[in-house]
Parts: C-alpha cells; sequence; structure tokens
C-alpha cells in the first residue's frame, strides 16, 4: 500500500517507499521530530532516496546525527 505523504498521518515506523515526497506533512513531521532548526538540503534529500530500506525513524536519526554540533 502505498504511502500518501500528502494526508497520511505519518510516524517513525513510516516506511519509506517509491512514492516518498518531500512534502509539506513530512516536512511537519519532521520539524516535530528534529525541532525548528529542521530543513532539507539536497544530500540529505539523496540519502532517503537511496533505494536503501529505512523507515522515518531511520530518517530523524540520521538528520540529527549529521546536524548535532
Amino acid at each position: 500500500m502505498k504511502t500518501d505523504w500528502h494526508g497520511s498521518s505519518l510516524d517513525r515506523t513510516t516506511v519509506v517507499d517509491d512514492n516518498y515526497k518531500n512534502t509539506q506533512n513530512v516536512r511537519r513531521f519532521m520539524i516535530d521530530e528534529c525541532g525548528p532548526n529542521f530543513k532539507f538540503d539536497r544530500a540529505f534529500m539523496g540519502w532517503i532516496r537511496n533505494d536503501i530500506p529505512k523507515n522515518l525513524g531511520d530518517v530523524v536519526d540520521e538528520w540529527k546525527r549529521r546536524n548535532t554540533l
């Protein structure tokens, strides 16, 4: 079943599928999980779509790893 990235309720277990989109819904989820400094950049977006299976929890953890001072 494909995720509706625009309207589905997202959580850390939501699988990043081939239909993944960087929507406002995803951005809201990421800001809730990562804080107000969250933003997408090209390298991070490339990592999200690199064909390695992951869920949104993995995406949150990777952003935090890359952005921890």
